[in-house]
């Protein structure tokens, strides 16, 4: 965009300069600052081209020409898709969710007995095997099965009925699905949390940093002290990011560039970080060639030349931008074996247990009968 804008001035020769450290310019400890805007701080160059966000800090040691665009800043990673995943049947709920479901059944099973118990002294009758059935009938609900089993009074009930309704019918059939899911990452709270699954790395030498550590928002805080390092620019890191390597934060203009192959490997976060981020060119305090550049994008804006410079470079981007919610693969494809593996993992360890106990019901048999057999042998005329 910015060498456009150079070819319309036709106003005077240029040449264009690297910055030594490849970065766009940040404030560093000792004053001092770096990457392009350091250079222009230090007038090594006339002006940087970039655009650059237009921030307070920057506007203290260089003079921005008119906005050339607003942009906003936001998440970019790989494109999450479907995937099995082992324990993909607990994900529906946390692990405090499911030790509060597992103290519910336990909490029930000693509800249901005390309510019964006192209810057989009130009402004067006796409910034989008790714990059993209790025991039975709350296994059997929780795994969804019919019982032949009820509280016989209405106290009972209304405790079951309770329960099965919160746990059963409102809660767990209508949120458990099979282990197929979907990674996503939707906003900077999000992305926090999911260090473990994909780390994340901050634009060098940008006014990012700076931002989330000076809003005062402890989750934005985070995302700059527990970030795993780096990178030069976005657009020099967009295969590092499609390889799954890290998240990164981005400006919305160079992730759409980096999505207008077709292939839709990235993915937007649909949160934004930084909104309506004012960009614009750099000049070194009183540059002489500032009246006339703001001139030429005055005129580019007002013409659409700048609609048009930005229309050629992004394009194709309407299906990459939709959430990966929306993506349809072709036809209906079977569930393979992967698919069932973590409820597959959780019968075998039921049989293997379920045998276990076979055996020790087997052993504990033989030796009673054994301690039987010789206590009859032992005392021949006493009854056993």
């Amino acid at each position: 965009m910015g060498r456009n804008l150079l070819q319309v001035l036709r106003l005077f020769s240029y040449e264009l300069v690297k910055p030594p450290d490849g970065l766009w310019g940040a404030k560093q400890a000792d004053g001092s600052w770096s990457g392009m805007m350091g250079m222009v701080h230090r007038e090594e160059v006339e002006f940087a081209v970039g655009p650059f966000t237009i921030t307070p800090e920057r506007e203290t040691v260089c003079d921005f020409s008119w906005p050339v665009h607003s942009d906003n800043l936001a998440l970019i990673m790989v494109r999450p898709g479907l995937q099995n995943d082992v324990s993909g049947f607990l994900k529906p709920f946390s692990w405090v969710v499911w030790l509060l479901v597992m103290v519910s059944v336990l909490g029930i099973g000693a509800a249901m007995f005390g309510i019964e118990r006192g209810e057989e002294k009130v009402f004067s009758f006796s409910e034989k095997n008790l714990m059993r059935k209790v025991t039975q009938w709350v296994l059997q609900t929780l795994t969804q099965e019919s019982s032949d089993w009820l509280p016989r009074k209405d106290g009972g009930r209304l405790l079951v009925s309770t329960w099965l309704c919160v746990l059963v019918s409102c809660l767990y059939s209508g949120i458990l699905r099979h282990a197929d899911v979907l990674v996503t990452i939707p906003s900077t709270p999000g992305l926090t949390s999911a260090q473990d699954d994909l780390p994340w790395r901050l634009e060098a030498g940008s006014m990012m940093p700076k931002f989330l550590m000076e809003s005062g928002d402890p989750v934005r805080q985070k995302v700059v002290t527990h970030s795993s390092g780096t990178f030069p620019d976005c657009w020099a890191a967009r295969q590092a990011i499609a390889r799954g390597e890290f998240a990164a934060l981005c400006d919305e203009t160079s992730m759409r560039k980096s999505i207008t192959t077709g292939k839709c490997h990235l993915y937007i976060a649909s949160q934004k970080v930084f909104t309506n981020a004012m960009m614009a060119m750099a000049f070194k305090s009183n540059s002489t060639y500032l009246p006339n550049i703001n001139k030429v994008i005055r005129k580019v804006k007002e013409s659409g030349l700048l609609e048009r410079w930005m229309a050629s470079q992004i394009t194709n981007t309407s299906q990459c931008l939709r959430p990966p919610s929306s993506d349809r693969r072709d036809g209906i494809e079977a569930l393979d074996l992967e698919a069932f593996s973590g409820p597959l993992l959780v019968l075998a360890g039921g049989m293997a247990a379920s045998f276990l106990v076979f055996v020790g019901e087997h052993v504990k048999k033989t030796m009673r009968t054994a301690l039987l057999d010789d206590a009859a042998n032992a005392n021949p005329h006493k009854l056993t």
